[in-house]
């Protein structure tokens, strides 16, 4: 049986410390589905689209990774798509906190197989937030290898 899991975010925009968990959570499941989440309360840096591309271009050289989108609620699409895992990051107790309450609340909505699994990303990038770097970019900040290559090609554009 293989085993499908989701990884999912905003990915506005995809920084490093989202590649550190996509790729090790690849390594761990048959078929990881990166989820771009469409929230229209939030002001996006980049449309829907725009990051889908990215994270497609981004991951071309990881095989058993895919990019979908959804909104709305999370456990929904988990259900609805079949995923077993859900994979979430963690980068500090800060996140911890926020996360287990959400993977608590989930619990309660998933079908009863589906597990919440937590990856700490690499302290290298324990700092990093897709808030922080649109902010540092836009202030003129260097954001060299803390985005993939592709992502800041796109910024600049």
């Amino acid at each position: 049986m293989k085993t499908k899991a989701l990884y999912s975010g905003s990915f506005d925009p995809l920084t490093m410390g989202h590649m550190n968990i996509i790729c090790r959570a690849a390594k761990l499941y048959d078929e990881l589905t990166i989820g771009v989440i469409s929230n229209p309360a939030k002001e996006a840096m980049f449309s829907l689209e725009e990051r889908e591309d990215m994270l497609k271009a981004a991951l071309k050289d990881l095989k058993n990774v895919k990019v979908d989108h959804f909104s709305g609620l999370l456990a929904d699409y988990v259900n609805r798509k079949g995923f077993d895992v859900v994979v979430r990051g963690l980068r500090a107790t800060t996140d911890f906190e926020y996360e287990i309450q959400m993977a608590q609340m989930n619990a309660r909505l998933f079908n009863e197989s589906v597990e919440t699994v937590f990856l700490m990303t690499d302290p290298q990038y324990s700092f990093l937030s897709s808030s922080m770097i649109k902010e540092v970019y836009s202030l003129g900040g260097c954001i060299d290898g803390l985005v993939p290559d592709e992502i800041l090609k796109r910024m600049v554009r």
